[in-house]
């Protein structure tokens, strides 16, 4: 638990006082973002807006882990650095590194649009596909691996074993959707850092009962019976803490007004822990619940232009369907706290699935 709260306290206090050391330096540089034009009209008043605030999230999650590991060489019962949070870690900051070029490119040419979808694309394939493969070994003593290839809900589903060619898709396929679904939702002030820090502290829970209740915990006064094979569960939740404390330490200075956007440097980011951790967490279904408003935000995307394609018609005023309601009238902060109530919904009922399965797992 002591790894845990120092984590969360690093991260919020890197992440408080490094956001507005960025707000300046990229104000005198002339970092700002460039807002659609097509976009909701009160928008336009954002421009010039320092962007690429995510980099403080980055770096507030990578001091708080390796603060919390240091911690934890240190701690009695506690853990050090593995693999599980490493490679998640690696995912992440992949990704980060994808949409910093993406924000680079679009403060130097003064235009909303960075990278190509291709390139993007070929990006994310690429940090996911490392991860992937990674994934699958650093076997330890228990014999587990971070990810299984069976599929998850809140347990394995050893009946839905994946061929390691279909896992090394599914996991392209899933990092692919999430990394988008954070960046898609990111759109408004406070929104995506809210609704991520949410997520976060949700599998903060999550992880640290799955290390309470392990199959292999040493703990004899533990009912065992409804356990967790995780490999990292304790890992999983400090790193899942340096993101709820970097989230809210960055929303600080995100919340509308925002004084400075994430970009994709910090929506990527913050996708790639996401998605890392429902794999590595064994609970890729289950995140589907918590990250219900993420999913919202993608699948509106797509409806667009699959009907706008097929039909040439747009179900949606515009989408993300965030800038929908925007366009219908309602106030930016309006949109952003009933879009909060939605993600806190959805995690608050991911908890209640979760300690139902556990109560009908455990016989104690």
């Amino acid at each position: 638990m002591t790894q845990i709260i120092v984590a969360g306290v690093v991260a919020f206090v890197v992440s408080i006082f490094l956001t507005p050391v960025l707000i300046l330096y990229f104000r005198r540089r002339g970092f700002g973002q460039e807002i659609r034009i097509e976009g909701p009209k009160s928008h336009l008043s954002k421009s010039g807006t320092p962007t690429m605030g995510g980099l403080a999230i980055v770096v507030a999650v990578w001091l708080a882990y390796v603060a919390a590991g240091l911690v934890g060489q240190f701690t009695v019962g506690g853990g050090g650095f593995t693999a599980s949070g490493l490679l998640v870690l690696g995912l992440a900051t992949g990704l980060a590194v994808v949409g910093t070029v993406d924000d680079g490119l679009k403060v130097f040419k003064r235009h909303n649009k960075g990278l190509g979808i291709v390139s993007k694309t070929v990006g994310q394939v690429a940090a996911a596909l490392a991860f992937a493969v990674l994934v699958l070994g650093f076997r330890n003593s228990d014999g587990l691996t971070p990810a299984s290839t069976s599929l998850s809900y809140i347990r394995d589903f050893v009946a839905v074993t994946f061929p390691v060619v279909v896992f090394l898709i599914f996991i392209v396929a899933l990092v692919f959707v999430w990394s988008n679904a954070v960046n898609f939702t990111d759109g408004l002030d406070g929104l995506a850092a809210g609704s991520v820090a949410m997520v976060m502290g949700t599998y903060v829970i999550f992880s640290f009962w799955q290390f309470r209740y392990s199959c292999f915990s040493s703990n004899t006064e533990v009912d065992l019976s409804g356990c967790y094979q995780v490999r990292d569960p304790l890992d999983i939740a400090v790193l899942c803490s340096a993101a709820l404390g970097a989230c809210l330490g960055f929303l600080w200075w995100n919340a509308a007004p925002a004084k400075i956007f994430m970009g994709d440097t910090g929506s990527m980011f913050l996708g790639g822990l996401v998605a890392g951790v429902s794999v590595v967490s064994h609970t890729e279904l289950l995140m589907v619940v918590v990250g219900a408003l993420f999913i919202i935000e993608f699948v509106s995307v797509v409806i667009q232009v699959v009907a706008f394609r097929t039909t040439g018609r747009r179900p949606f005023r515009m989408t993300p369907i965030h800038h929908h309601f925007e366009n219908g009238g309602w106030k930016e902060t309006t949109v952003t706290i009933r879009f909060w109530l939605i993600s806190a919904i959805s995690c608050g009922l991911s908890i209640a699935l979760f300690y139902g399965d556990w109560l009908a797992n455990s016989t104690g």
